[in-house]
């Protein structure tokens, strides 16, 4: 059973969720609380500012991809970026461990981890620190750091020396549609985890919540997203290939070239960390809570995308214990709806807040991903990883999913974590547990297998 800490907790974060969804369906009932801009972020959300240096081993940046709405992403790059591959790097660290998941990643059965289990990791895990963006280091993990006075955060080099290709990984956080941020204090910490641990650059998306902006909005939002960063590969590759070409007098120089693609006030439309950075050709989904319900859907308009995505492409997506429901209830929702920290009765009052009023239907393809005619066939998934909690009442929705998508030979393990609760390894009280250290653990050693370069699958 849960501790008796988390079961406090889940009393006093209910009331105050139950508090917030009550006044969120009260604005609702004005039109004019509708607003297409839309808002990424509430007022009492706990926020952490970007930090452009490597001062924790990640780098991060906000970036507003759309004039049109408020949607956003948070760049995270890890130090890995700026040091070349190393073929010796021992293949061992957690062979023994990628080879258990190896054999049971196609199997029905669903794995158990203890969460009295100990984690050297994170008895010696120190407290990331906080650096303000405009903060100054000299060294190598910041090349050009403070060769302006401007920008004093990472900038790759022209020469591209330290380029280093990483795939990427869109985390959509959770939060019921209605709460939650891609910059929080508790996500941006998850996030970093994230990089740190998959050898990854993560892109939290900052999507719109509800109910300013109710169905699809969040949905599309994620997989506008996803073509920015095809865009984004695209256009780097143009200025690439404008780099080689040659003029009258001599070779073009990178300065120079870097001047030819802006927008209309003469800002470089090319993202330089991930011009220099990222492989959109290894990338990986991951969605928290209400987040896996878009990754589920992103990674379904990528398969009917197809090349119209090129050179992005997903590899696999993990659904953290997503936030399915249907009409039909099943056995956990029956015995469990009144769980910890998200009850029934409250998930309810989101999907109500979320989807248009003449749209509300428990069986709303977005809400239940076992009706029939959600879009392309499963066998065309990609490899699905589910993360779900033993006393979560969510949790048999997502296991009959994933059972769905090995019945087409599609690689879709579960891993169910015994005493834990929904987002036990995402919310801002349980981030620092050891069963909340082991998740990232193992969602690295799986997506490893799909991310990493030939020979270096568990190299890390």
């Amino acid at each position: 059973m849960p501790s008796v800490g988390v079961k406090l907790y889940s009393v006093f974060f209910k009331f105050l969720l139950k508090h917030r969804l009550q006044n969120r369906i009260q604005s609702s009932g004005d039109e004019s609380s509708s607003d297409p801009f839309g808002v990424t972020t509430r007022p009492e959300e706990s926020v952490a500012a970007p930090n452009p240096l490597f001062t924790d081993g990640v780098a991060t940046k906000d970036i507003h991809i759309d004039p049109l709405t408020s949607l956003s992403v948070r760049i995270f790059l890890p130090e890995s970026a700026l040091k070349p591959l190393e073929p010796s790097t021992s293949a061992g660290v957690y062979s023994g461990k990628a080879r258990n998941l190896n054999n049971l990643a196609g199997s029905d059965l669903l794995i158990r981890r203890n969460s009295l289990g100990s984690s050297n990791s994170l008895l010696s895990h120190k407290v990331e620190s906080r650096r303000s963006s405009y903060g100054f280091t000299t060294g190598s993990s910041s090349p050009e750091a403070g060769s302006s006075d401007v920008y004093r955060g990472y900038s790759p080099s022209s020469s591209g020396g330290n380029s280093r290709k990483l795939p990427v990984m869109l985390q959509f956080h959770g939060g019921g549609w209605v709460s939650g941020s891609n910059d929080s204090v508790a996500n941006d910490f998850f996030c970093r985890r994230m990089a740190k641990h998959c050898d990854i650059i993560v892109l939290a998306v900052g999507y719109r919540l509800a109910p300013e902006n109710r169905y699809p909005a969040a949905y599309e939002d994620g997989f506008k997203v996803l073509k920015w960063l095809g865009k984004q590969a695209n256009l780097a590759e143009c200025n690439k290939s404008m780099g080689n070409s040659r003029r009258p007098g001599g070779e073009v120089k990178k300065s120079e070239v870097n001047k030819h693609i802006v927008d209309a006030f003469g800002a470089s439309l090319v993202e330089p960390w991930l011009a220099t950075h990222a492989d959109p050709s290894r990338c990986v989904l991951l969605g928290v809570s209400c987040g896996a319900n878009i990754a589920d859907y992103v990674a379904r308009k990528a398969i009917e995308a197809g090349q119209n995505l090129d050179p992005v492409k997903v590899v696999a997506q993990v659904l953290m214990y997503p936030f399915f429901i249907g009409s039909v209830p099943t056995q956990s929702e029956i015995k469990q709806a009144n769980s910890y920290f998200y009850d029934k009765p409250m998930c309810i009052l989101a999907w109500k807040l979320f989807l248009p009023k003449e749209e509300f239907s428990l069986d709303h393809p977005a809400a239940n991903p076992l009706v029939p005619g959600r879009g392309p066939p499963l066998k065309f998934m990609p490899p699905t990883l589910t993360i779900v909690a033993e006393h979560d009442w969510m949790r048999d929705r997502a296991i009959a999913y994933s059972e769905e998508l090995r019945k087409v030979n599609v690689d879709a393990p579960v891993l169910e974590y015994k005493d834990a609760v929904h987002e036990f390894a995402t919310l801002d009280m349980l981030l620092r547990t050891p069963q909340a250290q082991a998740c990232a653990e193992d969602i690295a050693i799986w997506a490893k297998k799909y991310i990493s370069l030939r020979g270096h699958e568990f190299s890390y």
